[in-house]
């Protein structure tokens, strides 16, 4: 049966709190990405229910449905409608999501910000990287090829100029020229300079220095770095920002280029770049050694906290390690740990899939678990495991114990030296991370210890909960068919509850009586039930329940149970419909206790106005 797209996303609005708690709202390729004013008005449960949501999940400050590729846009359209909001691009979206984070987290948040856009082009050349490096294994003369050459330098392009492409991505996200950004990348990898990676075959005072000032400089490129890099352009942007404020418009074109490069690059040599890459080096020590201690321990750790990272969307802050460790020894020691961590969130998300009875469960569990075991987790860690809790648990210890067997094992090359046990790249995890690895068996058996214990701890302690047994309801009450008692070129009005009908002016309220909100009657009731006076749709229901706004055609109608009442604050009514609902005559829409609103000492007259009365024809009022 074909998706009712309307109907997705008025219930989508109307579990979120409605359009006037949407601050901003986007969709890619399968997700709807909202940005929430009041998250206090967010009925998470009702959503996950929702027909065409497959999971949900908060990141970075966003609220994220998975509907779905060609079905997001569609429902996205119809939500656009429902809700009054306005179309926003992924980057609005983000926007208006990072303005409402905490600092830390912003901080946190940035290096995955700058790292995600070229994630492709890394993840290319370190799969290059092993496949190239690999081929000798098995034809050593290949070695010595043209094409060995010539695949290792298309394959290590990325990584030579990596400060190149972390620049300008940084530029991207700090809001500056991508192209100023580009030329400080360049420059800290000029050919003029010293080659980082070979700087160690220099003899002490062999390596040259500039006397800028009071800084002794030397001219050592910084192939490999992140964190200056990062640094630089920030500062860059910064700069350029202020430089565009203050410069007339005349000069601005050449004088704010000219001197924000020059300023940072003086910085950057003398200040930035030296302090930050020994901090940086602090930072790849320390995380070699933090994965390491205890002969494991350590990797263990971090194989089982990694999946926290991923949800609090910080698990890209990774990258900067990564990209160092290849930079200073060729390989990433830190991907087993994220692969075992992703793997086992895979077996986990699998064994919810193979288990469950529900069969929205099951269609979102086993292509969340596929997509799991090709290293994109989220899918498989908001739509499942997080939501379930038990089998996202079960993944945290599954992804410790292979982390452990992946940092404790290590390899033994041709020589017999110890090797260890890494990657080529990172970006990349799971089953595409097999030409990536130094020791494929090795990465195979981590992944399946990670994703079998996963599975079996998830297979034990998980149950699918019984579908809840519906309480029986009251029956619902046939629709009365009620006389009309307003009519108009538009149509016609039905009486909203049982009782005496009396003129607009008879009613007990100035405001009412004199016509100033529209044309209508009212009606002393004699029961407590108010109805639907046609078919038409709801477009408001009082936060206090004592009133409700419904349109058709053109027809404009409030009903209003009683006189000051609002000032009950709810007490002694209910709410039958909500918001977008579509409605029946004779439909109940709210229901009310006369006797505790007498007790309030206040009038308990039911009001229907044609609250646009003024621009229909023939308006007439009144039982005939």
């Amino acid at each position: 049966m074909a998706l009712d797209y309307r109907k997705c996303a008025e219930e989508i609005a109307a579990n979120i709190g409605g359009g006037s708690n949407v601050i901003s709202a986007a969709h890619c390729a399968t997700r709807l990405r909202l940005v929430i004013a009041d998250n206090s008005k967010v009925n998470k449960e009702a959503l996950e229910n929702i027909d065409g949501v497959k999971g949900m999940f908060e990141s970075n400050g966003q609220l994220q449905l998975i509907i779905g590729t060609g079905t997001v846009n569609k429902v996205y359209d119809e939500f656009l409608a429902v809700t009054g909001a306005t179309a926003a691009s992924k980057a609005d979206v983000k926007a208006a999501a990072a303005s409402r984070m905490p600092l830390w987290k912003k901080i946190l948040k940035t290096p995955g910000d700058v790292f995600v856009p070229i994630l492709p082009a890394i993840v290319a050349s370190g799969l290059m990287m092993g496949i190239v490096e690999a081929i000798p294994k098995f034809w050593p003369a290949f070695g010595n090829s043209d094409w060995f050459s010539f695949l290792d330098l298309v394959a290590n392009t990325a990584f030579a100029l990596l400060p190149v492409l972390v620049a300008i991505s940084a530029a991207r996200v700090f809001g500056g020229n991508i192209f100023l950004g580009a030329v400080i990348g360049i420059m800290m990898v000029h050919p003029a300079l010293i080659n980082a990676w070979t700087v160690g075959n220099y003899a002490p005072g062999e390596i040259p220095v500039w006397h800028l000032f009071f800084f002794n400089v030397p001219q050592v490129g910084y192939q490999g770095h992140v964190i200056p890099v990062i640094l630089a352009v920030l500062l860059m942007c910064t700069v350029e920002k202020w430089l565009h404020k203050h410069v007339p418009e005349m000069i601005d074109l050449f004088v704010t280029p000219l001197c924000t490069v020059l300023i940072t690059a003086f910085v950057t040599f003398t200040v930035i770049g030296p302090i930050f890459s020994v901090f940086e080096s602090w930072v790849l020590v320390g995380a070699e050694k933090l994965i390491t201690i205890g002969h494991g321990a350590g990797a263990a750790v971090m194989g089982a906290i990694y999946p926290l990272t991923v949800v609090m969307g910080l698990h890209h802050m990774y990258n900067v390690i990564e990209a160092g460790m290849i930079s200073s020894s060729g390989v990433n020691f830190w991907m087993p740990i994220a692969s075992a961590a992703n793997f086992a969130q895979f077996g986990a998300c699998l064994a919810v899939a193979l288990k469950c009875k529900n069969q929205k469960t099951k269609s979102v569990a086993l292509p969340s678990s596929l997509s799991a075991s090709l290293g994109i987790t989220e899918p498989a860690i908001f739509g499942i495991n997080f939501r379930f809790m038990k089998p996202f648990i079960a993944g945290m210890i599954g992804g410790a114990v292979g982390s452990f067997f992946a940092t404790w094992m290590h390899g033994i090359n041709a020589k017999g030296e110890i090797v260890k046990f890494g990657a080529t790249t990172y970006g990349v995890t799971g089953i595409p991370g097999i030409p990536a690895v130094n020791n494929v068996p090795m990465y195979i058996v981590e992944l399946c210890i990670a994703a079998g214990i996963a599975f079996a701890i998830t297979w034990f302690i998980w149950k699918e909960d019984e579908p809840a047994k519906k309480a029986k309801k009251t029956p619902e009450e046939p629709p009365k068919d009620m006389p009309v008692v307003v009519r108009c070129s538009a149509g016609e009005l039905k009486q909203p509850v049982e009782g005496k009908v009396i003129d607009r002016e008879s009613i007990p309220d100035e405001t009412f009586a004199t016509g100033i909100l529209g044309d209508g009657i009212g009606v002393e009731p004699t029961d407590g039930t108010v109805v639907a006076p046609f078919d038409g749709t709801v477009t408001s229901v009082f936060d206090t329940k004592h009133a409700v706004t419904l349109e058709k055609d053109g027809m404009e109608v409030l009903i209003h149970i009683g006189v000051n009442t609002v000032n009950m604050n709810g007490d002694g009514f209910t709410a039958y419909v909500k918001e977008g609902d579509e409605v029946k005559a004779g439909q109940r829409l709210l229901g009310f206790d006369s006797a505790k609103i007498k007790a309030a000492g206040y009038s308990d007259c039911v009001v229907m106005l044609l609250t646009n009365s003024d621009d229909l024809d023939d308006v007439e009022c009144g039982l005939k």
